[in-house]
Formats: structure tokens, sequence, C-alpha cells
């Protein structure tokens, strides 16, 4: 019986020691390693470019180095907070890069999160500090956000009048458009999630297969 008892708690030893020495599965927020001589790309955004991250990632594989920011960007004014922090000492070659829904959300003083004007100036300020590292840019247009009550439950102002703005700053500062919106709207019904922002499985592969075309066009070439 002791020998028994001496067997089973070594099984069990083994089989701890082996789970504990499997890698957890990579996530959108892990931090990659740059395949050397390809160009590096920063993706820049919310949770609707979490979601497309890895689908892009495996579309750019073996042409760029897909990085991201480690976080959900937020809205522009967490990206004033972080910017520098995100861009890091090194060489970006492409940022493809959104802030808006979290700007949108409408907070309990009934006023957005991000006021139409302060989108504006933090917009500009954020476009000032991405092309300074001569990067070439993409702003990614903000996605529909359905009508009616969502879950969880939560109100937001018009994106088409964020995106007006954003279109105006972006076309003063020679910034490409990734028109995302325009992409995906007249998938909604298939592709979003119900009374939600974000989408299922085919509509962030729908999403990346734009956001990696995109990119791949602003790609250097190579020598």
């Amino acid at each position: 019986m002791k020998s028994l008892f001496t067997a089973l708690f070594l099984v069990c030893a083994l089989a701890t020691a082996s789970f504990a020495q499997t890698p957890a599965k990579p996530t959108a927020l892990t931090p990659i390693e740059d395949q050397p001589g390809l160009p590096r790309v920063l993706l820049i955004g919310d949770s609707i470019s979490i979601g497309y991250t890895i689908p892009v990632r495996n579309l750019l594989k073996g042409k760029a180095n897909v990085h991201r920011i480690p976080a959900n960007g937020g809205p522009t004014k967490n990206g004033i907070a972080n910017i520098d922090k995100w861009l890091g000492d090194g060489h970006w070659d492409v940022i493809h890069f959104n802030w808006g829904i979290h700007d949108l959300k409408i907070m309990p003083d009934g006023k957005r999160q991000v006021e139409p004007g302060d989108y504006e100036k933090n917009l500009r300020a954020l476009v000032a500090k991405l092309k300074a590292t001569g990067a070439k840019l993409i702003w990614a247009t903000t996605t529909p956000i359905p009508d009616g009550p969502l879950n969880p439950p939560r109100s937001f102002g018009k994106v088409s009048e964020y995106n007006e703005i954003a279109d105006r700053v972006m076309k003063e500062n020679g910034v490409a458009i990734d028109d995302l919106n325009t992409l995906i709207t007249p998938h909604l019904a298939e592709m979003q999630i119900p009374h939600d922002v974000h989408y299922k499985s085919e509509g962030y592969i729908t999403l990346a297969k734009q956001v990696a075309a995109s990119i791949e066009a602003a790609l250097p070439a190579k020598k």
C-alpha cells in the first residue's frame, strides 16, 4: 500500500511539474520578439484593435514584426499620458492607430469622457508625437456602436461626429486613413456581437485583413 501511495505521489508531482513548465498561450498583449531584418509595426488602439492583433500578426508573418501597446489604449487622454512609454526608444516603420470609442463614452455627469474639442486637441498632440518617430502613419476610423441598449449598460455619443473630427485632423497632417467603419458597417448584423461594440471572430478576421493590407502597402521596400 505504501508503495502505491508513493507511486501516485510521484505521478502527481511529475504531472504538476510538467504543467508548470508548459508556457502560457500568447495573447494579443504578449510582447513579441523581433525577427531580424523585418520592418517594425506598432498597433495602437482599444479592445477592437486587441481583437484583430493576432490575425494581423498571422497575416503579416514573415513580412513584419507586429507589436502592439501592452494595454487597451482607452480614450485620447490616456494616449496623451502614455504615448512616450508606448513608443519607447525603438524605431518604428509603420504605426497603425485609433482612439474614439472610449472618448465617446457618456459619463455619469452626462458629458462624454472626452468632449469633441478636447478630442481634436488630443488627436493633434498625439499625431505630432507619432509623426516625430518618422514612421508611416495609418489612422483607423472608429467602428460603429449599435443603437439601443448595450450589454454591459452604457451609452455613447455619435461615432460619425468623432470620425469627422479625426478625418479632418488626419488629412491636414497627411496621415493615411484605413476606413474600418465603412468596411464593417454592411456586415454588422452577422459579425458584431448583439448589443455590443465588439465582434465575433469572423468580424475581427475581416477587420484584420484590411488592417494587414493597409500596413503591408506602407512597409518599406525590400533592399
